[in-house]
């Protein structure tokens, strides 16, 4: 079981490196009580706002990895979220790959996040032809600012904390 005691650091750094940091304002999640929520270092500019919570199994081993990261856009900025989600999908599989892992990731599709028009993608990452995490990326945009959600968890832990990671999604109001 070494793997499963590497798991939360190893999917929190993929989480980390998958999610785009700039200036932000005004983020705030309510997670479930079941869920611990982990501070998340500022950027070097200090002015990103993002938020992660990971819910842990009755061993304390994690089962799912959810963060959400809000940025500001500049004026007129206009964002080609394929092209996003994209270059996030692309950055994901390159860190899993030097890890040694492999990565299929489905086609790009309409989805919603927090009542916006977004784009999704889910990746299923193996090792050996062993299936050992699902992690999804989303991106949206509304005004002058962007968001981007991920969240990860070993097979089973994503399969049996998808509903309530929905819920999370359903319940956000981003950009009003």
């Amino acid at each position: 079981m070494h793997f499963a005691r590497r798991l939360p650091v190893f999917i929190g750094l993929c989480l980390l490196a998958a999610l785009p940091v700039a200036n932000a304002e005004g983020l705030m999640i309510t997670w479930p009580a079941d869920w611990e929520v982990q501070a998340v270092p500022p950027a070097t500019d200090d002015t990103s706002v993002r938020q992660r919570a990971v819910k842990n199994d009755a061993n304390g081993d994690p089962q799912m990895v959810m963060e959400l990261t809000q940025s500001t856009l500049a004026p007129e900025h206009k964002v080609n979220m394929e092209a996003v989600l994209l270059q996030m999908r692309k950055t994901l599989q390159q860190n899993f790959a030097k890890g040694g892992y492999q990565s299929a990731c489905s086609k790009i599709r309409s989805s919603t996040l927090g009542g916006l028009d977004a784009l999704e993608t889910t990746c299923k990452i193996t090792q050996n032809g062993n299936h050992v995490i699902t992690q999804t990326l989303v991106a949206a945009t509304q005004g002058n600012s962007a968001y981007a959600l991920s969240y990860a968890g070993p097979a089973d832990g994503y399969k049996a904390n998808e509903p309530e990671v929905k819920g999370i999604r359903a319940s956000l109001r981003l950009g009003q």
